[in-house]
């Protein structure tokens, strides 16, 4: 069963994967350990309160673990797991697909466009420029194509960058058309290149995805920018003008110096390639919260990423048809409907007592503040 189709009170014994480990302090100045575990459609709190030293020896961030429990929705920390035991699980137990999110494409699908999209690019340096990081023996392409975009909000799983980067290249290439005064060839070019920072920011690891030391330490924006500034100081008589404009996107593609931009969008094309990255990310959030949602909702949670609450419209469609369906078969006459439709079987006295006590052999987890 996935994270999205528990329901609260339901006993759980599966193969989860560890998306982080902290260990915490309890108000009485003891300790306790917080894991978070998850599915490729969600993730929820697990609270360790005793044995720590050997529960962060088997459940490190990206282990994979056979978890047994009761899942259930505290009225103040929300999802979580009241745990009654945990062991490394059994490879041969679980597929790894059903525990690590991916993109919604292809990946050979994705290569051949973002193929496609270079042969349009005309001006011969940003060409050389795009196909010294992009060519098929390239170490920057190596990693370009498995790298995640993010650790949280959008596209945190392996091939996120590429994806992401693609999407808003696409983008921003379409809408270059639209407005007059934009240089479509350096708008393109600083979308494809506008995150490669992320290739040191990142670790590659799908299972545990972190940001590395130079990441901490420097940013994506910095470790991009110098990245290709080095790159068009190897093309000799690469036009000063056309590495301003490419390095400049780079540097103010999150739009504002708050959001970690050292200057702001000055360009018709940083601008554009701004607010499509910005489009692209928040849309992927929608992505990953309809992955999350429990079957047969149409709204989500509030969601920090996108600010509030997310809806869907073709779900709440699907409700209603399923509605319709269901009102439809309880008006029709029992003689009319077929074996499988007829209505459900009382349980007996015995089972509703026996699922009672089972109901009540936990106290609910809760966290230390």
């Amino acid at each position: 069963m996935l994270v999205n189709e528990l329901t609260d009170g339901i006993e759980i014994d599966q193969v989860l994967l560890v998306r982080q480990a902290e260990r915490r302090q309890r108000r009485d100045g003891g300790d306790y350990l917080r894991l978070q575990l998850g599915d490729r459609t969600g993730a929820l709190a697990c609270m360790i309160w005793e044995e720590l030293a050997e529960v962060e020896q088997l459940a490190k961030a990206g282990a994979a673990v056979h978890v047994r429990g009761r899942y259930n929705i505290h009225p103040r920390f929300g999802p979580q797991i009241n745990l009654h035991g945990l062991e490394a699980a059994d490879p041969e137990t679980f597929s790894l697909d059903d525990l690590i999110d991916g993109p919604l494409r292809g990946v050979e699908q994705m290569e051949r466009e973002i193929r496609e999209l270079l042969g349009t690019v005309q001006e011969p340096h940003l060409l050389l420029l795009l196909e010294r990081v992009f060519g098929e023996d390239s170490e920057l392409w190596a990693g370009y194509r498995v790298a995640p975009a993010a650790k949280y909000y959008h596209q945190a799983y392996e091939h996120g960058l590429l994806e992401h980067c693609l999407g808003v290249a696409q983008a921003v290439s379409a809408i270059s058309a639209t407005f007059p005064g934009i240089d479509r060839d350096v708008a393109v070019t600083g979308a494809l290149l506008h995150d490669i920072g992320k290739l040191e920011a990142y670790t590659d690891d799908p299972r545990n995805i972190e940001l590395t030391n130079a990441g901490k330490l420097q940013g994506e924006i910095a470790l991009g920018y110098y990245r290709i500034r080095r790159a068009i100081e190897d093309i000799e008589g690469f036009p000063p003008e056309l590495s301003e404009a490419v390095c400049h996107i780079i540097l103010s593609h999150h739009g504002s110096l708050e959001h970690g931009s050292p200057v702001l969008p000055c360009t018709r094309e940083a601008t554009l390639v701004h607010m499509i990255d910005n489009l692209g990310g928040r849309l992927g959030s929608f992505d990953r919260i309809e992955k999350e949602l429990a079957p047969g909702a149409c709204w989500s949670g509030f969601d920090r990423a996108i600010g509030g609450s997310a809806f869907f419209a073709e779900r709440a469609s699907e409700a209603d048809a399923d509605a319709g369906a269901a009102r439809s078969r309880r008006e029709q006459p029992v003689s009319e409907r077929t074996p499988l439709e007829a209505e459900p079987a009382e349980l007996s006295p015995a089972a509703t007592e026996v699922g009672a006590q089972i109901a009540l052999t936990d106290e609910p987890a809760r966290e230390a503040a």
